[in-house]
């Protein structure tokens, strides 16, 4: 099944008409809400489900101003790197032999290469984060995992922080593999995420399997 189809099908459940009918209230209330709607399913865009070799997941997409486009802790070319993508950054300085920090904090190239970098909400109002949890892009979140979960196989889930650690339950740790440790934002890096060896070891895996590894 494409993404296309996937959304389709959401398209119908009760839950996604009342999401889309939250979203349109908000735009002619006049709010500003991020990403762009032309990046809301850039995640999935960028990544087919048949691609899909590693999942990082997110909470909530950044809410400054040209920060947020569709893919967890990444920023188009020219914003500054968010912290927690900093952190990220370091983690890789720190256990892959060679790797020089970027100074662009834009991901699509990881996504164009299988990584799924999946916020589990998809929309957020200007200056407001969380304004558009619990309104339903949980559900929708939830359901992508589970058909990944479901129709792939040996796929890698990296889950950083508490948050993400709960959707653990949709994971099948018999056909996947899902590495757990603290979230990379400056609160808690230095709890376990630095250190973790999460981007190594994805390589390692996916070379056990004979596929190609991921130029982070």
């Amino acid at each position: 099944m494409s993404w296309n189809k996937f959304i389709a099908q959401q398209a119908k459940l009760d839950y996604y008409k009342n999401l889309q009918l939250f979203l349109q209230e908000q735009e002619r209330a006049g709010k500003t809400i991020y990403p762009p709607k032309a990046l809301r399913f850039h995640a999935l865009d960028l990544t087919p489900l048949e691609n899909v070799k590693v999942v990082i997941l997110g909470q909530d997409p950044y809410h400054g101003e040209g920060q947020a486009h569709g893919l967890c802790f990444s920023v188009p070319e020219g914003i500054k790197t968010p912290p927690s993508l900093r952190n990220i950054y370091k983690e890789l300085s720190l256990t892959i032999p060679g790797y020089e920090i970027p100074e662009s904090g834009n991901l699509e190239h990881w996504a164009k290469q299988g990584v799924l970098l999946l916020n589990a909400v998809l929309t957020v109002e200007k200056g407001a984060a969380g304004s558009h949890a619990s309104k339903g892009w949980e559900i929708f979140t939830d359901n992508v995992i589970s058909e990944i979960n479901n129709r792939e196989e040996d796929v890698i889930f990296l889950l950083w922080g508490s948050y993400a650690h709960k959707k653990g339950r949709l994971i099948d740790a018999q056909k996947h593999t899902v590495l757990k440790s603290t979230h990379p934002s400056p609160l808690s890096a230095y709890r376990g995420f630095l250190g973790c060896g999460h981007f190594m070891r994805v390589n390692q895996l996916l070379s056990e399997k004979g596929r190609a590894v991921i130029n982070w």
